[in-house]
């Protein structure tokens, strides 16, 4: 018989570090939920290269054509082709959810750091405000900032990232207050290190990978927070093709003209559902 090799062997090693040793299988979810995403960015950079029909302008005679060869998604009540204003629309729709998901990612981290650093009456007093926000509906919240400064794509997305700022710094501040306690931090501080060197050396860069994980989820929610605004009016005005919007023009004609509505609503679940499972991996990785 043939002695077995020194050393300890793949099922003498405990559950959690084979499933580690295990080569990760293609996950087919992921890989639509990155062409998704991938297919939208490259709508907002490049629209001319996916169709040439213009976003705003209508044709003559082509008023709510039901999906054809010549127009794939139909044409709205002007004439204007329903998927070159999706496809155009990629482009203001994502750039209010990056605007809200960076200044949600920017304050809130700062207001967790400082809480979960200080600690004490700080943190108590920033954590008792966060609660506050956390207790108001999320949709008033933007509604109340979007009247203060006014209608606009702009406007819509502060007043969502505004609502995000709360979720951020409640997620890093419980991040913030594990690292703080680990051994490192305390080798760190043990080695003469200060405040705020440990601070931005050890703390925040060990902080940040689970509410980088996150803003990936709240990217969805803005997008679908931003178009629920649009819808009600309260976001970009028309003729742009916001998605949102584009859903609310189609509203009065969705008895007649079903594409005006469905479409747009297609791509604003595609993209959320997308984010959410761009999330949910990463998360899965930063454990």
């Amino acid at each position: 018989m043939s002695s077995l090799p020194l050393g300890k062997s793949t099922l003498s090693l405990p559950l959690t570090q084979r499933r580690r040793r295990i080569p990760a299988r293609l996950q087919p979810g992921l890989i639509l939920a990155w062409l998704v995403m991938a297919t939208v960015i490259l709508w907002a950079i490049a629209p001319g290269l996916f169709t040439d029909y213009s976003g705003t302008e209508g044709i003559a005679g082509a008023q709510r054509l039901a999906p054809q060869a010549g127009h794939w998604l139909g044409t709205d009540q002007l004439g204007r082709d329903v998927y070159a204003r999706i496809v155009y629309g990629a482009s203001h729709s994502l750039s209010g959810a990056l605007v809200a998901v960076a200044l949600g990612l920017v304050f809130g981290t700062a207001l967790g750091l400082a809480a979960g650093a200080s600690g004490g009456l700080t943190d108590a007093i920033i954590m008792r405000i966060n609660d506050v926000l956390l207790s108001i509906p999320g949709l008033l919240l933007s509604l109340s900032v979007i009247i203060l400064l006014g209608f606009g794509t702009v406007h819509a997305a502060i007043a969502v990232g505004v609502t995000s700022v709360a979720n951020f710094a409640r997620l890093a501040r419980a991040e913030v207050v594990l690292v703080r306690h680990s051994d490192y931090v305390e080798a760190a501080y043990g080695s003469g290190g200060s405040f705020l060197s440990v601070l931005w050396r050890h703390i925040l860069p060990n902080s940040l990978t689970s509410v980088i994980a996150f803003s990936a989820l709240q990217f969805g929610s803005a997008i679908l927070a931003i178009s629920t605004l649009s819808f009600l009016g309260y976001g970009t005005p028309p003729p742009t093709p916001e998605w949102g919007l584009l859903i609310a023009e189609g509203r009065n004609y969705i008895s007649t003209a079903w594409w005006l509505t469905t479409f747009p609503g297609v791509v604003v679940v595609l993209v959320v559902l997308s984010a959410n499972r761009i999330s949910q991996s990463l998360r899965r990785r930063t454990r």
